[in-house]
């Protein structure tokens, strides 16, 4: 059997595999978020330890399953954080997790330097602050003597891996989210690192996903419960991995979207994608060779979680009873619009001073109005990343939703007759990074002959068809909901720089 990890922002799953791809139990465990003003989002590394271990645990526990049934372990992380660690492996800081936006000023410095279009064709990414060069920026000129420490910046599941190994690499699915990564040489980038002032001694070596970094230790067994010499495989990036999880193994594959605390949708294909209007990225795929263009949005599943866990008390219950009352309201519909922008904003505006806010609320609007703006907020959000490709040359017809948001039929239903097309939600939203790691695990140990095999190990479930005069209404609401933001982003940006202009 295959173990695998996904290091989400708000838990770990564990999930267990056998050799023949069947799901056999999964287990999460939650850790916090230390959300702050100016943009802090930080976690203890540690406590993702902690919950590995414990999940690891419990999985053999539920399953019946003995230390010696497993034959490799693997991971699927969070993106774009940075665990600065010193030469006995410690963490000096508090993990700067991917929705951290507090590196804007090291991030003007990357672009006097090298310059934004320079920066995206070198990385198929905006130089931003969301992204691990300008955050292990902002931790040198805010904490200089932790940071004299720093022997290593590793990513969440490269931390992991280290923990169980002893070995510090990361993989190029993840290099590619850290804005130090050149694309097209599969290097780390000596422009980008030069300019960040940065030594190229901290950033670790770069892999395959599909790589067997080394086995686990005594101490980590101890830790685990698992077998000391059980081989580990890096793994690769949540983005890339539940792409690999969701059966988007190429171009012919189709699209899918991701509802996670960030959310995105993404489509695979041999080349990176350079959009002239910077609105999309592209990630290395976890299949070597392969990429997976993408358009990422910080607060999608996020929002829906902010408005149920703001107007809902945390039961199963009134969860669904708000969202059965989102179902049968009118929002954009009555002039009601959500700019879903909690955590500042990567696509399509890329703007870390980006606020939410609700525009159009009247005295009726009650909170099954509101919830129902916050879905449309994030499908209008959505859907400029799927005018991006389109504009691009990448035309989507279908698409298939997994994540942990994936389970409110409202939003599929709005997804459907907003983007006009149809959808489906896979049967396992919330395992697609897990199974994809287990894939990429199986295929570096041999279990697996090749990453096909992923597409069989989920399909679609419950489909979405879209209502014509729906879709014909949202076309016409999707200008009001862009022209929004636009005379907003002059106050968001004047209330960052001190409100002397708001």
């Amino acid at each position: 059997m295959i173990i695998s990890h996904d290091l989400g922002t708000t838990g770990n799953k564990a999930t267990l595999v056998a050799n023949d791809g069947r799901l056999i139990a999964a287990v999460t465990v939650h850790y916090d978020t230390d959300f702050g003003l100016g943009g802090k989002a930080e976690q203890d590394p540690l406590a993702w330890w902690d919950a590995l271990a414990q999940a690891t645990r419990e999985l053999l526990t539920s399953a019946g399953a003995r230390p010696e049934d497993i034959d490799v372990v693997s991971f699927s992380g969070q993106m774009m954080g940075v665990v600065a660690i010193d030469d006995a492996g410690d963490p000096v800081f508090p993990s700067i997790i991917w929705a951290d936006t507090r590196a804007t000023a090291q991030t003007d410095r990357l672009l006097d330097r090298v310059g934004m279009e320079r920066g995206y064709q070198i990385t198929g990414h905006r130089l931003n602050p969301t992204y691990s060069l300008a955050k292990t920026m902002w931790l040198r000129d805010t904490s200089p003597d932790a940071f004299a420490r720093v022997r290593r910046i590793l990513l969440a599941k490269d931390f992991i891996a280290f923990k169980l190994t002893g070995v510090q690499v990361t993989d190029r699915s993840d290099a590619s989210s850290t804005n130090a990564y050149d694309q097209r040489a599969g290097t780390w980038s000596e422009e980008l690192i030069a300019a960040s002032g940065l030594s190229r001694e901290i950033f670790p070596e770069i892999v395959d996903s599909t790589t067997v970094i080394g086995t686990i230790t005594t101490d980590a067994a101890r830790a685990t419960g698992l077998l000391a010499g059980t081989p580990v495989v890096i793994g690769g990036g949540d983005g890339p991995m539940a792409a690999l999880g969701a059966g988007i193994i190429d171009a012919s594959s189709g699209a899918y979207a991701c509802m996670g605390s960030s959310s995105w949708v993404s489509v695979a294909a041999d080349a990176p994608l350079y959009d002239p209007q910077m609105r999309s990225m592209t990630f290395n795929h976890v299949i070597p060779g392969r990429f997976v263009p993408t358009a990422t949005m910080q607060a999608g599943g996020a929002s829906l979680q902010w408005i149920v866990d703001t107007l809902s008390p945390a039961t199963a219950a009134d969860y669904a009873e708000l969202l059965d009352a989102a179902e049968n309201r009118q929002a954009s519909g009555e002039g009601l619009y959500f700019l879903p922008h909690l955590l500042g904003e990567r696509s399509p505006y890329w703007n870390p001073h980006a606020r939410a806010a609700f525009v159009g609320l009247l005295r009726h609007h009650d909170r099954g109005h509101m919830t129902r703006a916050v879905l449309e907020g994030v499908a209008f959000n959505l859907l400029t990343g799927l005018r991006a490709f389109a504009d691009c040359g990448t035309d989507v017809d279908r698409i298939d939703v997994i994540g942990g948001a994936a389970n409110a039929s409202a939003l599929l239903q709005i997804f459907a007759d907003m983007w006009g097309m149809p959808v489906a939600r896979r049967d396992l939203v919330d395992e697609a990074g897990a199974i994809g790691a287990a894939v990429v695990a199986g295929v570096g140990v041999g279990i697996f002959d090749n990453f096909e095999v992923a597409a069989t190990l989920s399909k679609r479930s419950t489909g979405y068809e879209p209502n014509p005069a729906a879709t014909a209404r949202y076309a016409r609401e999707y200008p009001v909901f862009l022209d929004a933001y636009a005379r907003l982003e002059p106050w968001f940006d004047a209330l960052a720089a001190g409100g002397s202009d708001a």
